[in-house]
This record gives structure tokens, C-alpha cells and sequence, in this order.
């Protein structure tokens, strides 16, 4: 007996959703039951892309090209035969556009640091698909558990210097959901900071009530100074 299409199944033939920019893509819609022939049509936000027709319940393929972001919408199908009163909608498909992370940029609000100061480290990928995870390394050792970052914003951890191994090479990692898209920060270093002696903080001090004195005694000489020496002539 003649029957109606059940509702299609929408579905990637890569079996994944994740697509970069200029990407080819095959969305599969399929009808499991219904009476041949059958009429697919694939939308895009609820604008038309294509229609195919199928003499059997074979999945009508539908290939399209990511170019743009626009490309990503949400994507539904209709299923549809002889029966059918305004056809059968399948479920909704979201792409996402994911892009290769740059290089990370590791940095401080210090390079001059202290034994026993905290200091801190951030790094950062200007550009990329979200999330980015990030790992922070001294030398080859990771010194972070990895720091999955959902927004555009630096990941930060915070360092005890403690001894002279602490000023170190750093590094970061940066990776997201592209495939091999990997990268390395540059390198930062900690140097160690001067700290001044008791009497290099005495001899500056000396120097600075000295250049006051000077300066006082200059200022002094047309109010004080020159009056009395007229007046005494």
C-alpha cells in the first residue's frame, strides 16, 4: 500500500561537525520508510539550497563548499513523496568553523624579579578557533596542569621565585580543536634584580638631602641674600 515518508535523518557523510574555510562537505538526508519516488530539499536557515529527487529511499547528497562563515547556519532537510502534506522536516545540523591557533605570545608584567617575589605568566593566541588550551613549561618540565581558555583572554599562572633555578626558561603551548595545529610560545627569562646595599641606599640618600640644600640655597639668594647684602651698603 502507498505510504507516507517518515521523518529524514540529516547527517554528515565525514561524521563530524568541525569544518574549516573552503571545505568541502556531504550532508546525507534519508527517509527510512515511505512510498517512492522521493523529493529531498536541504535548507539553510530556513532558505532553500537545493532539491534532489530519488525513485527509491536511497539518501539524496547534498555537497556544499564552506566558504565563509555564513556557510555554518543551521541546516535542516525535507522529505517528501506523492503522500506527503507539506513534507517531513528532519532534525537541525550546526557546523562549526574552526580555525588554526597563531603562535602563543608569553609574557610578564616583570622581567626583573627578586628571591622570594610572586611574579606571573601569560600567554596568549591572538587568533584561532575557541576553546584554546594552554600549558605552561620551564624549560621541558610543564609546570601547569593544561588551562582551557573559552574566551579570547590570556591564560595566567602564578610563580614563587624561590631560588636561582627559578629564573629559568619559560615557555607556553597553545593548542585548540584543529587537527595538528599545535604551537610554542617564545621564550622568557627572569633576571635576577639588584638589590641595593644599606650603604649604596645611605649614599643616595646624602646625595638627594645635598641636591636640596643646593637647590633651597639657590632659591634663597634673590629673596634673603641679595636684600641684606643692599642693605648693608
Amino acid at each position: 500500500f502507498p505510504e507516507m515518508v517518515s521523518n529524514p535523518r540529516l547527517m554528515a557523510v565525514q561524521r563530524t561537525l568541525n569544518v574549516v574555510m573552503n571545505q568541502n562537505v556531504t550532508l546525507s538526508c534519508r527517509s527510512d520508510s515511505g512510498s517512492p519516488p522521493v523529493r529531498y530539499t536541504l535548507f539553510k536557515n530556513s532558505q532553500k539550497v537545493s532539491t534532489l529527487n530519488r525513485p527509491d529511499l536511497t539518501p539524496g547528497l547534498f555537497n556544499l563548499t564552506i566558504n565563509s562563515a555564513s556557510d555554518v547556519g543551521e541546516y535542516k532537510c525535507k522529505a517528501e513523496n506523492k503522500l506527503s502534506s507539506g513534507g517531513k522536516y528532519s532534525n537541525s545540523l550546526n557546523f562549526t568553523l574552526i580555525e588554526p591557533i597563531s603562535k602563543p605570545v608569553l609574557s610578564s608584567p616583570t622581567s626583573q624579579a627578586k628571591k622570594g617575589q610572586n611574579v606571573t605568566l601569560s600567554c596568549l593566541s591572538k587568533n584561532g578557533s575557541l576553546p584554546i588550551t594552554y600549558v605552561f613549561f620551564k624549560g621541558r618540565q610543564n609546570i601547569s596542569p593544561p588551562v582551557k581558555m573559552h574566551k579570547r583572554e590570556a591564560a595566567v599562572i602564578f610563580l614563587f621565585i624561590n631560588s636561582s633555578s627559578d629564573f629559568g626558561t619559560y615557555k607556553c603551548r597553545a593548542e585548540n580543536s584543529f587537527c595538528n595545529s599545535t604551537k610554542y610560545s617564545n621564550s622568557f627569562n627572569f633576571t635576577l634584580a639588584e638589590e641595593r646595599s644599606h650603604s649604596q641606599s645611605l649614599i643616595i640618600s646624602l646625595g638627594l638631602i645635598l641636591l636640596l640644600f643646593v637647590i633651597g640655597f639657590a632659591l634663597a639668594i634673590p629673596f634673603f641674600i641679595i636684600p641684606l647684602y643692599k642693605a648693608s651698603e
